[in-house]
């Protein structure tokens, strides 16, 4: 461990799933049977808000369900032991990695447990459901929406990212599939830092060949092992 002093890890839906949290898109598009441009993008939102809410308020409520494996606990665990720069940047909107212990934290993403205000732009801790009558904290009007980045939205805290990574000297991307920018040219800015680029996952992403390493299997299983290694 003691020969990294900047280590970057990016997470993905990969990572969550083996908690039982499902991977929204499947092989046809699809976010839990609902076509992307219908519930994650700001069009949605203003040409039906009242689908946008019920499908974020069922992701919500799911969490209730599920727990934080291994991988986000082996995560968790690393971090408190880990004596130089650490950053977890996770693309899932779950709660898993804060539940696991996760301090050096970035929603890239957004998070389901927290709501903002379109009027004002704060944003708030949601644990219930979003309806046309919930009132935001900060003004008491009823424009509340998700504190999801949705597609065509600008991720969170991207400058900070880009400065981790690019002093970065181990850069560990796990569940991820590669498809998603820019979380996908994460692995291009480490490796002009020099850093040690590492991919686990169940098999290879469609970004494989810009890391100098793969682990390939369970998440729950391989990153303790990984970890562990350093």
């Amino acid at each position: 461990m003691g020969q990294y002093r900047n280590i970057v890890v990016l997470t993905g839906a990969g990572i969550s799933a083996e908690s039982g949290i499902n991977t929204f898109r499947d092989n046809n598009g699809l976010w839990e049977n609902h076509r992307i441009e219908d519930v994650a993008t700001p069009e949605a939102f203003q040409r039906d808000p009242v689908l946008v809410q019920k499908f974020y308020n069922l992701r919500r409520a799911g969490l209730k369900e599920v727990v934080p494996n291994n991988a986000h606990k082996a995560l968790a665990e690393f971090e408190k032991s880990f004596s130089g720069d650490f950053l977890l940047v996770t693309q899932n909107v779950d709660d898993l990695h804060d539940r696991a212990g996760n301090e050096k934290l970035i929603h890239m993403h957004g998070e389901l447990l927290k709501s903002h205000c379109t009027t004002t732009g704060q944003v708030h801790r949601q644990s219930d459901d979003i309806s046309s009558d919930s009132r935001c904290l900060c003004c008491n009007t009823t424009t509340l929406r998700p504190h999801i980045v949705w597609f065509g939205e600008m991720p969170l805290q991207m400058e900070a990212i880009y400065s981790a990574l690019e002093t970065c000297d181990l850069f560990i991307s796990i569940g991820t599939s590669g498809n998603v920018y820019p979380a996908a040219g994460f692995v291009e800015v480490a490796n002009q830092a020099g850093a040690r680029t590492v991919e686990i996952n169940l098999e290879p992403s469609r970004g494989a060949d810009a890391f100098s390493e793969a682990v390939i299997g369970p998440a729950s299983i391989k990153v303790p092992e990984f970890l562990s290694s350093l």
